[in-house]
């Protein structure tokens, strides 16, 4: 039996994080994600620049965590696209409240203007389509994290993930790199 592709893999991990939201009641899904774990704050140095991202429809929620870092005194970065083509950079992201700083990027997420502050992670949270024990990633396809994640190494790389997402095994490559810890709404793994 040959192993799924990794498209194979995102279409049916998409397919079952879609499923598992979808099951969840408005009033829990509303309180999932809302504070980061002790276990993880207790990592983060006091004025770490904090990298979140836009969550589409079905993926692990990250606003609440950008309104509590922001409040917590952190400076918060999200994803950057100058255009499809273009490398991920990451700019300030001012207003987690309002989300009047944000305009809608080339691949149609919302995204800080092109005119805010440069910013680099220091602790950052990656979206994912699947996740392992391990800290093995299944993002997107367009490798715009693991490229990011290979030349501005922060001090932790945490996923935000569904549980529904976790998977004993996933094809990696050399370019793959590992998160050092992934948060559901069950618990942690990984190493912090």
């Amino acid at each position: 039996m040959t192993e799924p592709s990794k498209s194979e893999l995102r279409r049916t991990l998409r397919m079952a994080r879609k499923a598992h939201v979808e099951a969840l009641p408005d009033h829990i899904r509303g309180l999932l994600f809302h504070r980061p774990p002790a276990p993880l704050l207790a990592r983060i140095p006091a004025e770490a620049v904090i990298g979140l991202y836009h969550a589409g429809p079905w993926e692990a929620p990250a606003a609440a965590y950008a309104r509590f870092f922001r409040d917590a005194g952190h400076s918060i970065a999200l994803p950057h696209f100058a255009d499809r083509d273009a490398a991920m950079t990451f700019r300030h992201h001012t207003d987690p409240y309002a989300q009047d700083d944000l305009e809608v990027g080339p691949f149609g997420i919302l995204q800080p203007a092109a005119t805010a502050e440069p910013l680099i992670p220091e602790i950052l949270f990656v979206p994912l389509v699947g996740f392992t024990a391990s800290g093995a990633r299944l993002g997107q396809g367009g490798g715009h994290y693991d490229r990011w994640l290979a030349e501005h190494p922060p001090l932790l790389a945490i996923g935000l993930a569904w549980d529904a997402q976790a998977c004993d095994s996933l094809p990696t490559e050399a370019h793959d790199v590992p998160l050092d810890a992934v948060v559901t709404p069950t618990r942690i793994y990984g190493t912090l």
